[in-house]
């Protein structure tokens, strides 16, 4: 086994997504196939006919620029990748619209001809600071695409089994359990936007939210459960809002809820998109405002990666062979 053996490129930003990912090859290979230069770390193996090269970002280095060196080593160490996936946490962008909740799935989507992903920029994120819009970025390959096609009908006909699927891991991991379980629903608490949490020191850390912001029922959201018909956790279809600062900015999030119908905000696929095409799947651990928290980010990160798992079992090893490798691609643009 080759580095031109690889042909699928799987990107994390953070140990608690790689190691997420790590559970679900089906089988793991010495990974001693990088370049001179290539300062990744990787995991190398198999998910059903396809050969996987999963990288992380360095240890607290995050942002569009952090992911696209790690993308550009990537493609040099393994010449061959075709097909991209960018997957991890991002924070959700609930609306009336879009029963977003804790622990749900976003996938990038494309729609009107624009890719799935909406690069964007502000200034210091605090409440009622402004943003600034910069470009719909480029869509994955055709492959993904068509595979996702292919999911979507299968999920919309039978559902999905992705807690089965990380109910698996635990059991073959059970050290994993306490950070990468499903966590209470009891947690799952959505305040309205105007209700910010403390930045004056009085406070510990915003796991103490429900004990401090959420003593007034006035400063929560009320939602109803989901029924057994539903799926829990639900995956959400469309744009994604990626930018260089981490979104805590409940007014900011719901006026690109407004004008774009953004689903999730995530820091790294802006920097990815027009270099290293690829699908970005995000598990929703916080709401994209003040009062996140990482209870829910082991969970959200495990049902990302199953999710990319059970999309990349359904995608033709035929289709893969035909599509041009992402160093190519990019050489001839």
């Amino acid at each position: 086994m080759g580095p031109a053996d690889y042909t699928i490129g799987w990107i994390c930003a953070i140990q608690t997504e790689y190691v997420a990912a790590r559970q679900f090859l089906d089988e793991e290979h010495d990974s001693e196939y990088v370049s001179q230069n290539d300062g990744n770390a990787y995991t190398l193996g198999r998910i059903g006919k396809h050969n996987i090269a999963i990288a992380v970002l360095p240890h607290r280095e995050y942002g569009t620029d952090s992911a696209a060196s790690v993308a550009r080593d990537m493609v040099h160490s393994f010449p061959n990748i075709k097909l991209g996936l960018m997957v991890g946490v991002g924070g959700g962008a609930p609306s009336a619209k879009h029963d977003i909740r804790l622990g749900d799935i976003v996938v990038s989507s494309p729609r009107d001809n624009r890719g799935g992903v909406l690069q964007y920029d502000f200034g210091e994120t605090i409440q009622e600071q402004s943003f600034q819009q910069t470009r719909f970025l480029n869509q994955p390959l055709t492959a993904l695409r068509t595979a996702l096609t292919k999911l979507m009908a299968d999920y919309e006909t039978d559902g999905h089994s992705l807690d089965q699927m990380i109910g698996d891991v635990l059991d073959r991991k059970r050290r994993l359990q306490s950070k990468y379980k499903r966590p209470e629903p009891s947690t799952d608490v959505l305040y309205q936007s105007e209700i910010v949490h403390p930045s004056n020191g009085l406070l510990p850390s915003s796991s103490d939210c429900t004990k401090f912001c959420a003593n007034d029922a006035a400063s929560l959201v009320v939602r109803k459960e989901r029924s057994e018909d539903e799926d829990n956790p639900a995956i959400h279809y469309g744009l994604i809002a990626s930018g260089n600062h981490l979104m805590e900015d409940a007014l900011i999030r719901d006026s690109l809820i407004k004008e774009h119908d953004v689903l999730c905000f995530e820091m790294e696929a802006a920097g990815l998109m027009n270099r290293f095409p690829c699908l970005v799947i995000r598990g929703i651990c916080d709401y994209s405002d003040s009062h996140n928290n990482k209870e829910w980010q082991g969970y959200a990160a495990m049902v990302a990666a199953a999710y990319a798992k059970d999309l990349l079992l359904r995608v033709s090893a035929a289709r893969v062979t035909c599509e041009r490798p992402i160093q190519e691609i990019l050489g001839n643009a």
